[in-house]
């Protein structure tokens, strides 16, 4: 087993996804040259950019569609941590799991950026082609205005063209589309008619200030609220196009709807921040969430005791329940407060609770922490139980340094560890 068994893993879950640029043995041997970096990384290795490497050339190869993202981030979570490990007894497996789950936030953060400079890429020359076209208008204006009209009827975003008046003159269908109108019913109307209200934003504004001559062009991100309450989100580019005497004629502007992009991009983000056992944020996230927190806070560390019991004697799918349970009652018990419960290694958990109000309400939600967690739970008809060991520390002023704010908790966790509740698994 190696980087060729990864390699076939791969390439079987990615079977079907879509419709790549190569064959399946070209495939194979992309997947196994990266997943030798991938193996070697999580073993230890010091390749920090094996996953994001991946991710861009996967994009490359033309998988592009979601499934791509969440099928690799199966196997790098499962196939490349049996691949890795030497059986499930390797006293490494925790270390290689860890570095797994690192592996899999950055392959989807790195597959992210890639779709990102992909779109981008193609927009750009899209407005690049549209723009040399018209400028050829007036020396070759047959020639060249049956090109734009290839180019902007038949092209897979939106253009149209607005007077300096804010009149739009004409767009295509993708535009229009994108907006919910049709061709025939936008030009000779000025473009806050056609918009409404409800869409005078910023976008909406720099067009006005390019139709006043203050500005040339403008580049942003806007959403567009249909009647019926969808919401489009448009990445939008718009260009003066100037005659030879340098007066602007009229003004272009080039659409992408990236809807689609950005509840992908919204839901890698989740992934990569979130603990994907538990659902919980995981220790970046904490640890970003950590450095803006709104002082007083409150830091409550937790580590289960028995809980390697419960491994070593059900198996670990029935520890990973255990611990989804544990995550749940944790989630119910800080709902209440301003708090945020987060998973930072395997049976470590740590809460965050801002604009605490000092070490009577640590206590107090500590209290509440320890009498959910140590309730006895049944998974598949075996009642178990575990102990939990909490350490808390509260600070007036945020630290300079995270590490210190872990460290305090944690030190404080293994001070009270001998009177914390151990109920052994049963």
């Amino acid at each position: 087993m190696g980087s060729w068994e990864l390699a076939a893993r791969w390439a079987d879950a990615l079977d079907g996804v879509v419709a790549p640029t190569l064959n399946r043995t070209q495939i194979e041997e992309m997947l196994a040259a990266l997943g030798s970096g991938l193996i070697n990384a999580a073993r230890g290795g010091e390749d920090g950019d094996s996953a994001r490497r991946a991710a861009r050339m996967l994009v490359a190869a033309n998988y592009r569609d979601p499934a791509a993202v969440s099928r690799s981030v199966r196997v790098i979570c499962t196939d490349l941590v049996d691949i890795a490990t030497d059986g499930p007894d390797d006293p490494a497996l925790p270390q290689i799991r860890d570095r797994a789950i690192g592996l899999a936030a950055d392959f989807a953060a790195g597959f992210t950026a890639a779709l990102r400079a992909a779109a981008l890429a193609e927009q750009e020359a899209t407005l690049a082609a549209v723009l040399a076209a018209a400028r050829e208008a007036d020396q070759r204006r047959a020639l060249s205005e049956a090109r734009f009209e290839a180019v902007f009827d038949g092209a897979s975003v939106g253009i149209g063209t607005v007077d300096m008046t804010g009149q739009v003159v004409n767009c295509n269908a993708t535009l229009a589309h994108m907006i919910g109108q049709t061709p025939e019913t936008m030009p000779g109307r000025t473009v806050a008619d056609i918009l409404g209200p409800q869409n005078l934003n910023d976008a909406f504004d720099q067009l006005q200030r390019m139709v006043a001559g203050e500005s040339e062009s403008f580049r942003t991100e806007t959403e567009h609220l249909h009647t019926d309450g969808r919401v489009t989100a448009i990445d939008l580019s718009m260009s003066a196009v100037r005659d030879a005497d340098g007066g602007i004629q009229f003004l272009i502007g080039v659409a992408v709807d990236v809807t689609e992009r950005k509840q992908l991009a919204d839901r890698l983000w989740h992934e990569a921040n979130h603990d994907a056992l538990t659902g919980l944020p995981n220790r970046p996230h904490l640890f970003t969430r950590l450095g803006s927190a709104r002082a007083p806070i409150g830091i409550c560390y937790l580590d289960l005791d028995g809980f390697k019991e419960i491994n070593d004697l059900w198996g670990h799918m029935i520890g990973d329940r255990v611990l989804r349970v544990v995550a749940d009652r944790m989630v119910a018990a800080v709902r209440g407060a301003d708090a945020m419960a987060a998973r930072i290694g395997g049976d470590e958990f740590l809460v965050l609770v801002e604009n605490c109000s000092g070490e009577k309400q640590l206590a107090q939600l500590a209290d509440e922490l320890m009498a959910a967690l140590t309730e006895p739970l049944e998974v598949d008809g075996h009642m178990l139980a575990v102990g939990v060991s909490i350490g808390t520390a509260f600070f007036e002023q945020l630290p300079c340094s995270v590490d210190e704010l872990v460290h305090a908790a944690d030190t404080a966790m293994y001070r009270n560890k001998n009177h914390a509740r151990r109920d052994p698994a049963r």
